[in-house]
């Protein structure tokens, strides 16, 4: 069986480096383009080298001029517009791994997967997804619970991450506030805020050092709590999710897909 040929958008950023040094380790992958920025000081230089595992054949170029089964992006919000729009014109299946797109970018990607198979979550980890149902499963566990139940979500990332609180973070919110029923999202606390209500779910967003992701999620109650923590060591867990989704999308059907997809996880809760 051929490997599955891939574009990586943002291949010289630090997700981008890791994608390109793990594809060039999978037999079931072929890496064919390695997309940037026309501004980026390392136009032209080979893909490989910049990441670190030695020349590849593939330089880092702007326009997508090769033949692919997918394209993975890893970008920032503003690119990943442009590269859906490649991938819309040429009809090329898409992962979407950039964080921090606005409603109107994301209500973009449901109409352009009409057309073209587009795979897309707030995190590519494979224990981020696996927390996400175990999330689900305690908010239906506790629901009921007669003296209510406070939820407050921790996130930590490093200090370059520029969107507050993470995608992951906010998933983790609706998923919960979906099962349980909260209607306010509240982002950090100061001042004289009064007693907590129960019908709101707290965010708190730690930037420190270079934590490439951590979540705990809080569900406090009389006398106990539950917490839920799920870690990053490093950002491989994240590349090595979006290749894994890129090996899924290529050939499907049109259709917004996300990681339960990918996965194999049942989206019942």
């Amino acid at each position: 069986m051929s490997p599955i040929r891939i574009a990586i958008h943002g291949a010289a950023g630090r997700m981008g480096k890791r994608l390109v040094a793990l594809a060039a380790l999978d037999r079931e992958l072929s890496l064919q383009a390695a997309l940037e920025s026309a501004t980026h000081p390392d136009m032209g230089k080979d893909a490989g080298e910049i990441a670190g595992v030695g020349r590849l054949g593939v330089t880092l170029t702007t326009p997508l001029n090769r033949e692919v089964d997918a394209v993975i992006d890893f970008s920032v919000p503003e690119a990943t517009e442009a590269i859906v729009a490649t991938c819309l014109s040429r009809s090329l299946p898409l992962v979407v791994a950039t964080t921090g797109l606005s409603s109107a970018q994301k209500d973009q990607l449901m109409k352009v997967a009409r057309q073209i198979p587009i795979v897309h979550a707030p995190s590519m980890s494979l224990a981020v997804n696996l927390a996400m149902k175990l999330a689900a499963t305690a908010a239906a566990g506790l629901k009921q619970y007669p003296s209510g139940v406070d939820v407050e979500i921790v996130e930590r990332h490093h200090r370059f991450k520029e969107d507050a609180p993470s995608g992951t973070a906010l998933r983790f919110g609706e998923i919960i506030a979906g099962v349980m029923g909260q209607t306010q999202h509240v982002h950090g606390r100061e001042g004289r805020t009064g007693q907590r209500p129960r019908h709101e779910i707290g965010y708190h967003a730690l930037r420190v050092g270079d934590n490439p992701g951590e979540h705990t999620l809080v569900f406090g109650l009389m006398g106990e709590t539950v917490e839920l923590t799920v870690k990053a060591t490093n950002r491989d867990c994240y590349a090595l999710g979006a290749l894994t989704a890129a090996k899924f999308v290529a050939g499907k059907s049109p259709g917004l897909y996300s990681m339960y997809d990918v996965l194999g996880l049942d989206v019942d809760h």
